[in-house]
């Protein structure tokens, strides 16, 4: 059960809000190793896809490292089966039995700390945020990337992928927090690709979201950006101990550059 961390005018301290980008979400943690070793720790966390998934098992008491192992044996074809269309090429079904075997915690309310998941409502055109009740579906919707993933199912309502319409959350928690501090695993650059289904499928959706990510980059108290994340693909699970290796790098550089009085404020 989480325990609320709040400061004396009702807000919690710190929080982090991590970004959808495919298996480059795995900068997150990261990110996050790098965190711990300046002592900086999130009271709550809000989370999109990628960022759902490493920011719930965070919740859930997994180290950094731990996350880290947990994805290297980990490939596309064994979270998902190619399905005759019907509202996506791809079930990810295995995906959702790896949740449920990794998570200890099956609800929101039984994180160590509060959880905030965004995922897009398909049948009325809206974001949605979840914070109660049962914690693998809303994973599974926020992860469920339009076309290529069938939409999960939830009391009756269709969900897809959460970057949709908010792929990085940090408004989700601004008016909650004294301090925000957002990584954005999947800033778009210009770079060569090579034409396959999911890459094409990969870059298109990083356009349709380039634009929803602005306004919540200039909410953030501190905007952590790993580098050279156009090297990889979004769904290039094989190097997920690079990428993580990478968002832990870049995260480093990035605080080793602040201020002690800046970091004195991040540890408060």
């Amino acid at each position: 059960m989480n325990v609320l961390k709040k400061a004396p005018d009702g807000l919690y301290k710190t929080g982090f809000a991590l970004s959808g980008g495919g298996i480059k979400g795995l900068c997150h943690a990261g990110v996050l190793k790098a965190l711990e070793e300046k002592g900086i720790f999130p009271d709550i966390i809000s989370g999109v896809s990628a960022g759902a998934v490493v920011g719930a098992l965070y919740a859930d008491g997994y180290s950094p490292d731990e996350i880290a192992r947990l994805f290297e044996d980990i490939s596309f074809r064994k979270m998902t089966k190619i399905r005759i269309p019907e509202g996506g090429l791809f079930r990810i079904d295995a995906f959702e039995d790896f949740m449920y075997k990794n998570l200890r915690a099956k609800t929101f309310e039984e994180l160590r700390i509060p959880l905030r998941i965004v995922a897009t409502d398909l049948d009325k055109g809206r974001s949605v945020v979840f914070d109660k009740g049962n914690l693998i579906d809303p994973i599974v919707a926020s992860c469920s990337v339009p076309l290529l993933f069938t939409p999960k199912r939830i009391n009756g309502v269709h969900y897809v992928d959460g970057g949709v319409l908010k792929n990085f959350p940090v408004s989700t928690i601004r008016d909650s927090c004294r301090t925000v501090i957002g990584i954005n695993a999947s800033p778009l650059v210009a770079d060569e690709y090579k034409l396959s289904l999911l890459n094409v499928a990969s870059r298109t959706y990083h356009f349709m979201f380039k634009a929803n990510i602005l306004a919540d980059k200039e909410l953030c108290d501190l905007l952590i950006e790993p580098v050279d994340m156009g090297n990889y693909d979004t769904f290039d699970v094989e190097k997920g101990r690079e990428i993580y290796e990478l968002g832990y790098k870049s995260a480093s550089d990035i605080l080793q550059q602040l201020s002690n009085e800046s970091q004195k404020l991040l540890t408060e």
